[in-house]
């Protein structure tokens, strides 16, 4: 058995892998161009970046991939801008719009309205069958594995078996996928195809910085903190989420009101702009349950010939 195609509406990308958008400024043009020049699909975060930035990693992606790709923009229901930052990206002409913490019934018209297929990130088989009869090309499905804001504490492989049932498009397992024997129990459970967040930012061409990436590789367990929109947040302990674990409020010194809602506890853009840019400590770095598993940074290239082959070794899982 190969890896298969993935086809969502009007994508048929070679493996049916998708790159999960991390923001703030982790997965911009350069690691989506990269994932999908190596036969997945590539999403840049539009996650606290200003809408000028987007366009130029949107088009920056597209300049790198010369079109032959697939290239998504990530925009979260809790920002105040989603509005305006979906628009601008369906405006770049983005193969695809994908949306999680929330689910917006807007967000499925003005992707109609600019031919732009909308995939949403659920947690339920509820929100799943929601997001059909609303409009998605596919859903992903996030397990408690995953890294940043969660909508579940239930494990992927609890919840993965429920949602194929319960839909006829395709869905996308995520959650604590890192290798080709994830890949492999993920489709056997019915997954159209996977996303994976972490095993990519501890890869060359993904955007952070250095330091963001070996913080990654010195981590071997993650916690879970109480993020400021209400939901809970996976993320690699640090002097960051010491200070927040206790229910104390951090001094915030200008708030842009970027969250819909949110408890000014501490500020959760500064958190995650001090990380990226080179506070690896004092700032927030959301993170997949099995970081501690990621030794080594490598190219985008060889952690998919990884994947092709731990795939292709395995038998069926059924019957391993």
């Amino acid at each position: 058995m190969k890896l298969p195609e993935l086809k969502i509406a009007h994508m048929k990308s070679k493996l049916p892998i998708i790159q999960g958008g991390m923001g703030v400024r982790i997965s911009l043009s350069n690691l989506a161009s990269a994932v999908s020049n190596a036969g997945g699909i590539g999403i840049i975060s539009g996650t606290g970046i200003p809408i000028d930035e987007l366009k130029y990693h949107i088009r920056e992606a597209k300049e790198k991939t010369k079109g032959l790709g697939y290239i998504g923009v990530n925009v979260l229901y809790a920002m105040t801008d989603f509005a305006e930052t979906m628009k601008a990206a369906m405006e770049e002409k983005v193969d695809f719009i994908i949306s999680g913490a929330g689910i917006s019934r807007d967000m499925y018209n003005w992707g109609k309205s600019y031919n732009v297929p909308v995939i949403s990130i659920v947690s339920s088989a509820k929100l799943a069958k929601m997001s059909q009869r609303l409009g998605a090309s596919a859903v992903v499905v996030e397990g408690t594995e995953a890294g940043g804001h969660l909508g579940t504490d239930r494990p992927l492989f609890d919840i993965l078996p429920e949602v194929v049932e319960a839909v006829d498009i395709p869905v996308i397992a995520a959650g604590g996928i890192i290798d080709g024997r994830d890949v492999r129990k993920a489709l056997e459970a019915g997954a159209s195809g996977v996303q994976m967040g972490t095993r990519f930012v501890a890869s060359q061409e993904c955007d952070a910085p250095l330091s963001f990436k070996e913080k990654y590789l010195s981590s071997t367990e993650t916690v879970l903190i109480k993020s400021v929109v209400g939901l809970d947040g996976r993320a690699v302990p640090n002097r960051f989420t010491d200070k927040i674990s206790n229910d104390q409020k951090l001094k915030i010194d200008r708030c842009v009101s970027c969250l819909k809602k949110c408890s000014h506890r501490y500020c959760i853009l500064d958190s995650l702009l001090k990380s990226v840019g080179g506070d690896a400590e004092e700032g927030l770095v959301f993170s997949g349950s099995r970081v501690g598993e990621i030794t080594e940074i490598l190219s985008v290239k060889e952690i998919f010939d990884r994947i092709k082959k731990e795939f292709n070794d395995l038998p069926s899982i059924s019957k391993a």
